[in-house]
């Protein structure tokens, strides 16, 4: 995600992983996915599209009666600056002490914290 793109709120975090998932999606997907109640009506689903689509979040095409919707940022990329950004305002521009209260948060499985230490012997050189 460049400079330029906004960060996404937390609603349309929610819809942006709905379109990552599907690639191409309506309104009316997105409403479906997100359970189809009231708290996530239609027409909210709509506008929040629409302004993200103003936005520059989505892209939208016409496909017959209905508007498309894809993403413009990658996942990779929002997760990146996500990160980034809360490097530096949560833990002080310190990965080390992100990654130490993730850690410290006792919710890592066996298998993920074998796959964090053949992930760290690569940075430093180690084993392959």
């Amino acid at each position: 995600m460049s400079a330029l793109t906004p960060k996404p709120t937390e609603k349309e975090l929610e819809i942006l992983q709905i379109v990552w998932e599907k690639e191409a999606v309506s309104v009316k997907d997105v409403h479906e996915a997100l359970g189809g109640d009231v708290a996530n009506g239609y027409t909210t689903i709509l506008k929040l599209m629409q302004i993200m689509h103003e936005k520059g979040l989505v892209t939208r095409q016409k496909s017959g009666k209905l508007h498309l919707y894809t993403a413009v940022p990658s996942l990779e990329n929002t997760r990146q600056q996500m990160l980034d950004k809360m490097i530096s305002t949560v833990f002080q521009g310190s990965a080390a002490q992100l990654v130490l209260s993730a850690l410290g948060s006792n919710k890592s499985s066996k298998e993920e914290l074998q796959e964090i230490k053949k992930y760290l012997e690569k940075l430093e050189g180690g084993a392959s």
